[in-house]
Parts: C-alpha cells; structure tokens; sequence
C-alpha cells in the first residue's frame, strides 16, 4: 500500500499541497488529477523522496519516505515530468547506466535492458543520442527507465505526454498489464486517460482533495448522467420530451438535429423516452444514454462550482 498523511508543503507563503492524505492498493490504477498549479507534480515529488514535506507523511510499502528514503526508492519506478534524461548518452548507454545505477550487472542487466526496450518498442532508436529524439521517443525512453527494475509500484507524471494516438494505446495497454500486480499512479490532465487506464481518481485543486472515486462514481456526479440524446427528424416534440417524468432539462443542437434529455438526480429516464418515441411513430437515427461527463465533473469540482 502506498498511504499518504496531512502532506503539505509549503514554499514561503505560499502553500502548494494542504493537508492531503490517501491510500493506494495493489491492483489499483490512480488517476492523480488537476488543473496546472494543483500540486500534483509536487506531490509525486514528496512521494518519491525527491522533496521533503513541510508537514505529514508519505509511505510506500510500509517504509517511510522520509526516514527510509533508499527503501521506498528501490520499489518505485518514476517517471518525472518531462522525462528528464542525459541528452548526450545513447539510449541503449543510457538504460545500461540506469540498471547498473539499479545494481545489476551481466547478464542479468542486459535482460532488463532488453526487456524494457521491448515494452516500449525503442529497438530503433537504441543508437541515437536522446538529444536527437522526438518528445514522444523520449518520453518512451523515461518510462523504459521507470520499469526497467520491474518494481511493485510505478509513479508516472503524464506518461503519454508527448505521444502519438498509436503510441498513447500501447503504453496504456502496457500500464493495464503492469497493474496487475502492482500499484500504479498516474498524474495527468488528459481525462480520456483515466476512462481508459485507471480504476480510481483522485481530483485535487489548490493542493487540497476535491474528489476520490471510480470514473463511474465521478461521471454519475455529472448534470449528464443519465441523460438521453435523440437524433432525428424535426418532428421531434420538444414539449412532449420535457414533460416526461424525470426529465428536468432539455437541450438542443439544431445543427445536428438533436435533442439531449437531462434527468433528475438519480432518475432512468430512457425507459419513457422510448415509450414516447414509439406511440408518436418518430424516425430517430440515434438514441444514446450517457454515463456522464468526465470533463464537466472535472471543471465544476476545480472552478469550486460543486458543493
């Protein structure tokens, strides 16, 4: 478990990260969200034993970060955010350096190199000097490093940062995989990310915890859980629509002849949507019920538009 108390740090006056605390367990993806400026990056540092608090504490597998910094640090894989390497190494001199840094030697350094590279599919690069690398390559190159000691538990800050689509999906796939026995936190401002990879959130602003839950949980905080978009003909009756029970809102997009239905808090509107649908014998093309919005949550929680 990764369990974080009342961290707070503080430069001068200013306070970055107030009084969080939070667990991690195996298995678990945490999605650590924010605006610019929220914290995260600083908390990842704390975490990692790259930064000492002002006040709390963070531990990782039972060592304290702060009182046994090397013992925390030889289970965490970190990728920091930018992935900061040596722009003068070659990639392959590079990741040998980080595994004999990491203590193997021999063969056995040579398999976690060659492992590591696989995962991210760098074999092409291996000769080049990281200054010579796109953003994207290098960013593989930092996570490669991350996982190279197969360590239980990965800190990642913005992982596809950098990347293309194809590259995006075979890292989140790859974290899919790693999480499986491991614990994994990935700081991010890319909320596609956490439908996609984790199974947790946790959305802070100004330093203090907003939010903690699965995506579902957060989505269904939404004004559009559960609501219902209809696409069809322009005989749709908008009054009928919004006089359903449940229905509290309606909204419409003319440009693509539709109408979005919003329910009432914990109300399942689509069963009378339906039910309308048929007894007045409209052509609708498309019916969607969504699950909510991520972003909209987001926004409402960090502008401090939630209760």
């Amino acid at each position: 478990m990764i369990e974080i108390k009342n961290l707070t740090k503080r430069f001068a006056q200013h306070t970055v990260v107030d009084d969080l605390s939070f667990r991690v367990g195996q298995g678990e993806v945490l999605g650590f969200l924010g605006p610019n400026g929220a914290g995260k990056s600083t908390t990842m540092k704390m975490l990692t034993g790259f930064l000492a608090p002002t006040a709390g504490s963070a531990s990782v597998l039972g060592f304290d970060v702060q009182r046994q910094t090397l013992q925390a640090q030889r289970r965490i894989g970190y990728l920091p955010e930018g992935a900061p390497c040596y722009g003068d190494m070659r990639v392959r001199g590079f990741l040998e350096f980080i595994a004999e840094v990491r203590g193997f030697r021999g063969a056995e350094k040579r398999r976690r190199v060659e492992w590591a590279v696989a995962q991210v599919e760098l074999e092409r690069v291996l000769g080049q000097t990281i200054d010579t690398l796109s953003k994207g390559f290098k960013r593989r190159v930092g996570l490669a490093q991350a996982i190279l000691h197969e360590p239980p538990v990965l800190i990642l800050d913005e992982p596809t940062d950098g990347l293309d689509p194809n590259q995006k999906h075979q890292v989140r796939e790859l974290i899919k995989r790693l999480a499986r026995d491991k614990i994994v936190i990935i700081s991010t401002h890319i909320l596609e990310e956490v439908s996609a990879v984790c199974t947790r959130a946790v959305v802070i602003a100004a330093g203090r915890l907003l939010a903690d839950g699965t995506p579902f949980e957060l989505e269904s905080r939404s004004r559009y859980h559960q609501a219902v978009t209809l696409v069809g003909d322009a005989e749709l009756d908008r009054a009928a629509l919004a006089a359903l029970p449940g229905v509290v809102g309606v909204e419409e997009n003319p440009l693509e002849h539709s109408l979005t239905l919003l329910a009432a808090p914990g109300a399942v509107i689509f069963p009378q949507v339906n039910q309308l649908i048929h007894a007045r014998g409209w052509h609708v093309r498309e019916l969607d019920v969504e699950r909510g919005r991520l972003d909209e949550v987001f926004r409402s929680l960090t502008r401090g538009e939630a209760a």
